[in-house]
């Protein structure tokens, strides 16, 4: 079976270019090619000796995950659905702004920890992805976007301004933390200077709160990181969020402090789901200052995406409003997520894909949703 490049991060391919007695300068030239100009054909990599493209046909492949669907809304959002095998598709989505374009990626099929407000949850679990189809989307998505400079574009050209993704989030499907070492070798190919040549500041990952991965991350590839928190109390959050049974908020706060030794950023992101009546009243909103007191962050409340079966509802834009406004006479930033792509399910929440559910978690959708509802009554 030939060697997907799409795998390797520079040391992977350097490691594996070593066996074959080549120079770890030709691991820099095909990454450029791959990742950088956007090129799989290696007959076209003309600056990589003749015998070794040669040996690269013959060992070696540049495999993606085939498109299945490319949908664009009416916001300018576009949505591509990828197959990555065994019937499971996976969804990232690009989400274009006037001074930047971020492309949102997934990192598992389906996803494993069961939120009670996500619709990727309740569509259960299959697999980790590979580094190769977490990066695939990034290569995807520039390609359909004609983002890739081309190897007589001058490097100065390429700067943030000039690109049409300049930040990537693993927010998408699955739990980025869970699937470490795969995520570990994207993320370093998005750094790389070789390859697309992100800045750390540009790439966030997003966490349920995985504590002992939040510091291996610290240690191993510190980038932004955005915290999924969505309650204030633990009692609320064991319900919202069964990770939060195993690393309570007062463990996850500490890991916090302690990834902000290395971080890129001086500040966290909390991201926080707005759910009518369930954790968006005045009293909550204080319990959260209370709760982060220590951590320098910033809130991301986002309005509550719908999906087929929930039993939650969007925080009305009034209550959502109040309880920016208490964050922020707190002085913690505080923004507001604009909806986008809902109109393709494109939105925050929203991504299902296609998974083969190995979980039977599906086969369980009715309990979710009268979980759900046990939640909204018990609070109300």
């Amino acid at each position: 079976m030939k060697q997907n490049l799409f795998e390797f991060d520079a040391a992977g391919l350097t490691a594996w270019f070593a066996g074959m007695d080549e120079k770890p300068f030709r691991a820099r030239q095909v990454l450029r090619w791959l990742h950088q100009f956007g090129e799989r054909d290696f007959e076209r990599m003309t600056d990589v000796a003749r015998h070794l493209r040669a040996c690269l046909a013959e060992r070696a492949e540049a495999r993606l995950p085939r498109v299945l669907r490319d949908a664009a809304a009416a916001d300018g959002t576009r949505k591509w659905l990828l197959d990555v095998g065994e019937g499971n598709g996976v969804e990232s989505v690009f989400i274009p702004e006037a001074h930047r374009g971020t492309l949102c990626i997934s990192t598992q099929a389906g996803c494993a920890l069961d939120c009670a407000f996500c619709s990727t949850g309740k569509q259960g679990f299959n697999r980790n992805l590979t580094a190769g189809e977490i990066i695939g989307q990034l290569w995807v998505a520039k390609q359909a976007l004609d983002d890739f400079r081309g190897p007589s574009r001058p490097a100065e050209a390429d700067g943030v301004s000039a690109r049409v993704i300049s930040n990537v989030v693993l927010m998408g499907m699955g739990e980025p933390l869970a699937n470490f070492e795969h995520v570990l070798t994207a993320l370093r190919l998005m750094l790389d200077d070789n390859a697309y040549g992100l800045s750390r500041r540009r790439v966030t990952v997003s966490t349920s709160g995985i504590v002992p991965a939040i510091d291996r991350l610290r240690d191993a590839c510190p980038v932004a990181l955005a915290v999924s928190l969505h309650a204030p109390s633990d009692a609320l959050r064991d319900q919202l969020m069964p990770i939060n049974r195993k690393y309570p908020l007062a463990e996850l706060m500490a890991a916090c402090r302690r990834y902000l030794e290395k971080s890129p950023r001086d500040f966290i992101t909390f991201e926080y789901v707005m759910l009518d009546g369930v954790n968006d009243s005045e009293a909550q909103a204080r319990d959260l200052i209370r709760l982060v007191r220590d951590v320098p962050c910033k809130f991301n409340l986002i309005p509550f995406n719908p999906f087929p079966a929930t039993a939650f509802r969007r925080s009305s834009a009034q209550r959502v409003r109040r309880f920016a406004d208490i964050l922020m006479q707190a002085h913690i930033i505080t923004t507001t997520r604009k909806a986008r792509g809902e109109d393709i399910d494109a939105a925050c929440g929203q991504l299902a894909g296609q998974v083969r559910d190995r979980t039977q978690r599906q086969q369980r959708a009715p309990h979710s949703r009268h979980h759900a509802i046990a939640i909204a009554e018990t609070l109300s």
